[in-house]
């Protein structure tokens, strides 16, 4: 029996899988993005990190086990409503391209929810992203300017408005809705893949679903990761340093550092995928057995 997609459940469910994907993802990606905005050193120098374990272990060493959880405040009070949206917004793409409760939909219209979800994600998550970056690097600088999210917001809002807060926009779209659209396509098309002749892709097993958002994570940060390199960049960058916005991001990148660059942070990256996402979906499929067991009707 086909259940009838509720963009409501959805919500709900996704925001759960979205606090499961924080706990397991976030240290890996305190790593990341360090990685991406360590400056470049200079002739005779040896980098600040040699990679994603010399990182791990020098955060460990410094600020113990807690600074891998560094800026954790922020992602949990985003992610849980963000990826309720992310999952609402899939969940409302699905149904408005469905005809009857029991159409199976296409891998292109699936690509196409997928990516509706990311334009409604995007709203939330630019300015959550540019205090994330914004804190995580701090740390590793040094220096304190912000004494926590709800500080740094004030302090971009006097220097210059909701632009401020905003900034990185753009860079947050074209990140998340191509990556969006490979995410949740993936995912559905590994769970067709996985579930065995006369089953439904519901009743799947913990393992099947880690594996599908295991590997979908991964899929969708294939397409992200160099979106997500000149947005951490564009989002820690110093008032006016890039007038052109991305473009002279990428210029500088490309010119400095080579193509390579625009791949950094892929260990780490790659390393957090897995494991985030596939705590994510198994999180959201648990809630959604629940939902469905608890309110059938909703």
């Amino acid at each position: 029996l086909a259940q009838a997609i509720s963009p409501g459940k959805n919500f709900f469910a996704g925001g759960f899988g979205g606090v499961c994907l924080v706990f397991a993802g976030h240290p890996l990606d305190t790593i990341k993005v360090r990685i991406q905005t360590m400056p470049v050193p200079g002739p005779g120098e040896s980098p600040l990190y040699r990679g994603t374990f010399d990182c791990f272990k020098q955060t460990l060493a410094k600020e113990g086990f807690k600074g891998l959880y560094k800026g954790m405040a922020a992602p949990i009070i985003g992610v849980t409503p963000m990826f309720a949206v992310c999952f609402f917004g899939f969940g409302l793409g699905k149904k408005l391209q469905q005809k009857t409760p029991d159409d199976v939909l296409t891998y292109p219209q699936l690509f196409a929810a997928g990516m509706l979800s990311g334009v409604f994600t995007t709203a939330i998550m630019a300015p959550g992203e540019r205090i994330k970056c914004l804190l995580q690097i701090q740390a590793a600088k040094g220096e304190v300017k912000y004494a926590g999210p709800m500080d740094c917001v004030k302090q971009l809002y006097k220097e210059s408005g909701i632009r401020g807060i905003y900034r990185g926009t753009a860079l947050t779209l074209m990140r998340d809705v191509p990556a969006s659209g490979m995410y949740f396509m993936t995912y559905e098309w590994l769970k067709r893949l996985l579930t065995p002749e006369g089953k439904s892709p519901n009743e799947l097993s913990v393992p099947s679903v880690l594996f599908a958002g295991g590997m979908a994570g991964i899929f969708n940060w294939a397409v992200a990761i160099p979106p997500d390199v000149l947005k951490s960049r564009f989002q820690t960058a110093p008032e006016g340093k890039y007038p052109n916005g991305f473009r002279d991001v990428l210029r500088e990148l490309l010119r400095e550092e080579g193509v390579a660059s625009l791949y950094k942070g892929f260990t780490a990256v790659m390393l957090r995928a897995f494991p985030a996402n596939a705590a994510c979906f198994l999180g959201f499929e648990m809630a959604m057995k629940f939902l469905n067991w608890a309110a059938p009707g909703l």
